[in-house]
Order: C-alpha cells, then sequence, then structure tokens
C-alpha cells in the first residue's frame, strides 16, 4: 500500500515522510514548494521507496494510493497571510481535490487540521466539541475559516460518499526543520537569541500556548490513521500550558544568549490562552506527549544553530 503525503517538503510533513519510511511503507510525497523546502527532504534521495512530486494540490492529480495524509497548507501567520486567498485555495481547494482522489481509489484520507479552527477560544482547555470563536473577515480568517470548511468538507463526504476520513487538530507543534522565517513564537525566539537581538514579546506575554515536539505530533497522526472506526476530530498537542513571556525565559536559559526581552503590541486577533483536552487522544489512541518542552527545545535549538552555521 502507497501513503500519500501532501505538504512533503514542510516541517511536519518532512517527518511523517521519514516515519512512514521508517515502517517500511512506500511513500509519494506531494510540494509546491511555497513554503516547503528541498532540504527537508534531501536526506532520501536515493531512497527507492520514496518518489517526490512537485504539484500544487489545488490543481487534481491522480495517483494510486492506499492512504493519502494531507498535511498541505502554510501554517504560519506570515506565510499564510502573504497569500491570503491562496491559502483559502489550499485548504478548500485542495481537500476537495484530495477527497476527490481518496473517493476514486477508495483511500483513507488524514486531513491535518489545526487549533485554529477554535480562534480566540472562550473555553479553555479546547474540547473537540467546542465550536470555536473565529473571526471570519479577520487578517487570520483565510487559515482558520479555510481549515473549518476543510472539516466540513471530510465530513460531507464522508457522510455523502463514504470516504474514510481521519481529522486531527494540531496545536503549536515545534522541532528540527521549522522554517527560519516563519514568525512562529519558538522560531522567532530562538533565531532572535542565538543572534542575540532582542527577543519580541506581544502583549506582556501573559498569553498562553502549549508546545508539542513534532515526533509526538507525527506519533500521534499516524496512531489516529491506523485507528478504525475513528473519525475524529481529535486534538494533538501538548496539554502543558505556558506563557509566551515563559517561553522567551527559557529560550533565552537554553540559548545562554545576552538578548533582552522587548514588548510590543498584540497582533490583531491573536487568541489569548489555547491549550487542548486531549482526553480524547488519550482514550482512544492510547496517545499523550512524551518529549519535554526543554529537551524538545534544545533539539530545536541544535538544528537551528547547525541552519546558521551553513
Amino acid at each position: 500500500m502507497i501513503d500519500l503525503v501532501t505538504g512533503a517538503a514542510g516541517f511536519l510533513g518532512s517527518h511523517l515522510c521519514d516515519a512512514l519510511l521508517a515502517q517500511g511503507r512506500e511513500v509519494i510525497g506531494l510540494d509546491n514548494f511555497f513554503t516547503g523546502r528541498r532540504q527537508n527532504l534531501a536526506h532520501l534521495r536515493g531512497n527507492d521507496r520514496f518518489e517526490m512530486i512537485r504539484h500544487d494540490v489545488i490543481n487534481p492529480i491522480l495517483l494510486e494510493a492506499g492512504r493519502i495524509h494531507h498535511f498541505a497548507c502554510p501554517a504560519s501567520p506570515i506565510h499564510y497571510q502573504y497569500n491570503p486567498v491562496k491559502t483559502i485555495k489550499t485548504s478548500v481547494m485542495g481537500t476537495i481535490n484530495m477527497l476527490g482522489l481518496a473517493k476514486r481509489v477508495k483511500a483513507r484520507i488524514l486531513l491535518a487540521s489545526t487549533s485554529e479552527v477554535y480562534g480566540d477560544p472562550e473555553e479553555h482547555p479546547q474540547k473537540e466539541s467546542y465550536w470555536g470563536r473565529v473571526n471570519p473577515i479577520g487578517p487570520r480568517s483565510c487559515y482558520d475559516e479555510g481549515k473549518r470548511v476543510a472539516e466540513s468538507l471530510m465530513f460531507n463526504y464522508h457522510a455523502q460518499n463514504g470516504v474514510d476520513i481521519r481529522i486531527v487538530r494540531i496545536f503549536n507543534t515545534y522541532g528540527p526543520r521549522m522554517a527560519l522565517n516563519d514568525g512562529r513564537v519558538v522560531s522567532n525566539f530562538i533565531l532572535q537569541a542565538l543572534r542575540h537581538e532582542p527577543l519580541t514579546v506581544f502583549g506582556r506575554g501573559e498569553q498562553t500556548r502549549s508546545f508539542c515536539y513534532v515526533s509526538d505530533l507525527v506519533a500521534g497522526s499516524l496512531l489516529m490513521m491506523e485507528r478504525d472506526g475513528l473519525t475524529g476530530p481529535v486534538n494533538l498537542g501538548s496539554p502543558t500550558e505556558v506563557t509566551v513571556l515563559e517561553l522567551a525565559e527559557l529560550v533565552l536559559r537554553l540559548t545562554s544568549s545576552r538578548s533582552k526581552i522587548i514588548f510590543k503590541e498584540l497582533p490583531v486577533d491573536d487568541p489569548v490562552r489555547r491549550r487542548p483536552d486531549i482526553a480524547l487522544a488519550r482514550e482512544k489512541l492510547g496517545w499523550e506527549p512524551r518529549v519535554t518542552l526543554p529537551d524538545g527545545l534544545r533539539e530545536t535549538v541544535d538544528y537551528f544553530q547547525r541552519v546558521l552555521a551553513e
């Protein structure tokens, strides 16, 4: 059985390809390289069980695959706001095309959705049953609403056409192969600290996030794909909540940086609190994160140091 991974050259997609190949599977990767990087897959050149195709999922494609891991979409505000129409097209048209393919070849399909479907939540922590609080016309809506439509499409194809679907809602994930310029808080802080530049904290840094290391996230995604009879959505993320200011201070300690912390105005629609309720993942998948934030950040700092040295 062939596994198709969209967004294969991206941060999460490339780690997923590695994990699938480690299981002995055959993998086809799709990516248009808008945010994906060839370097993320350079180590797979010559692997006869891996094939990479340059393709934009907003255009249909016909391939043989038994399972489709749909991870294609810019995921950082800088990238998804750069071309918001393209972002919406990727979530909506790309998901339609992948669902159409799954329907034709009778493949199981997993959608990498996001905690952004909860918007700036009034419920805390966020359960899968929570409908969210999203601004449909705000600067983040191209991503938030795109993923909400993608989830709707998944369930409608399942109900109308019997497509075998899985949905995971991914909370903040970090680790090696993050793009240095993606504008997310972990990469921002590490890059600023290693360059001894001021760490930019928005607001007073009291907003909270939870950070899941990439290997834990990939493990949860694979368990979800293997699980029979569970469509989801299922939250995947760390239940450990930290403030942005605490994260900045931890990065400074781990990098022994001379950087100072400076404060700037909060961006529009920036969520105040974000933490998953992972009771469903624990119960149905036997999954919870294993890598602590300090340990995962050390691995990520080491990666950033290597990239900057190159």
